[in-house]
């Protein structure tokens, strides 16, 4: 049986990096390939879901035990790209110093997915009063495909979740959501010398940034949760490009946004009311517009604070439920009809950074936490609802 140590080394050292950048994209099938030998041995039955449309892609669904009801352990398996020249270690190698492991996905999260596998091991199947799984997916990253793809298509019975995203192992059972807009104005090229000549995409794009700037303020007027640290949802304006020289009317100028909704927001909703807004803006000016989904959204995600997994989460980390800015696959598992909590090692602070860590000294409170929450849905699944 593979140590812990082990498990963690080889799975920082295997590359799986995520991108919606095709240069810096690649796949997960060998962390997946590692994660399916690892639970097999462990009495795990395993299942390998491909992801459609992504070539040496990947989900693992693996399960110990029988019955209703249950409790998911899941991770993502993949990292964001990096710039080695800014690493003070190997990015691919795990290195141990001043109590902490650094190697890239050491928080985020691939550590989580170790210490999940450490844990569950040492549980007879036949102490299992109700289903035990882990899940790993592909592309948190970037797409969220293999999220989808589980949400599509699995058949998991499991009323519990636990998601083990980097919280400093604070329980988490709100985060706001995401989605990210393409926006082009289309007018009409021509000489700088006579307006009449063109329509200047530009100016045409000064009134979109003023309307976007009016629905931000509707928005944050109408939706507010004081539990985020930023309460309202907020619209950044990302990058902005258009014309390409002093004396043309610009005749093509485009802007991307990043928009994030709090729960109770739906995406779909914003996105109609976005280009609605604009349209109507634009309307007697001549100008046209398109607009492309750059990332079609997560949405928002929350657990009721009296959720049973939550209660437990809470219990057993002596913290309470917190909300958060950053997004994660929440959404997905509970439209398989689990309750979630987000609740893992390691901080948001350094992730996604060079010389990313998890700290050594949260490695076994966090297997504590992960024994009891299994013997609370898993083990004596019966004494909870008694």
């Amino acid at each position: 049986m593979i140590s812990l140590k082990e498990c963690l080394h080889q799975l920082i050292a295997t590359p799986s990096v995520s991108s919606v950048n095709p240069e810096y994209d690649m796949g997960n099938q060998a962390v997946i390939d590692l994660l399916a030998d690892w639970l097999e041995e462990a009495g795990f039955a395993v299942q390998i879901q491909p992801v459609p449309g992504c070539p040496d892609k990947a989900n693992l669904i693996a399960v110990k035990g029988r019955g209703e009801g249950g409790l998911v352990l899941s991770g993502h398996t993949d990292t964001v790209p990096y710039d080695d020249v800014l690493w003070s270690t190997d990015p691919f190698r795990a290195t141990e110093k001043d109590h902490r492991l650094y190697g890239l996905g050491s928080t985020d999260m691939k550590s989580f997915l170790a210490l999940a596998i450490a844990v569950a091991r040492d549980i007879p199947a036949d102490q299992l009063q109700a289903p035990l799984y882990l899940i790993a997916t592909a592309d948190e990253e970037s797409s969220m495909s293999g999220a989808k793809a589980l949400a599509a298509a699995a058949d998991i019975g499991a009323r519990h979740a636990v998601i083990g995203e980097p919280t400093g192992l604070r329980p988490v059972r709100m985060h706001k959501g995401v989605m990210m807009e393409g926006i082009r104005v289309h007018g009409r090229s021509g000489h700088s010398s006579n307006p009449e000549l063109g329509r200047s995409a530009l100016e045409g794009m000064h009134q979109v940034i003023s309307e976007l700037i009016a629905l931000r303020t509707d928005l944050q007027q109408q939706y507010q949760n004081p539990l985020f640290s930023v309460p309202v949802p907020t619209l950044n304006f990302g990058h902005i490009h258009g014309g390409d020289n002093p004396n043309r009317i610009c005749g093509q100028c485009d802007l991307s946004i990043d928009l994030r909704p709090l729960p109770g927001m739906e995406i779909q909703a914003l996105r109609a009311l976005l280009h609605q807004r604009l349209q109507h803006r634009l309307a007697d000016t001549g100008l046209q517009l398109t607009f492309t989904a750059l990332f079609e959204g997560v949405s928002a995600f929350a657990t009721d604070a009296d959720a049973a997994i939550v209660q437990a989460a809470a219990r057993f980390s002596g913290s309470e439920p917190q909300a958060v800015a950053f997004g994660t696959e929440a959404p997905y598992l509970q439209q398989l009809g689990m309750e979630v909590v987000v609740l893992g090692p390691g901080s948001i602070d350094v992730a996604h950074q060079p010389d990313e860590y998890l700290p050594l000294d949260q490695v076994q409170p966090c297997m504590h936490l992960l024994r009891e929450l299994i013997r609370e849905f898993c083990v004596s699944p019966q004494a909870r609802s008694a």
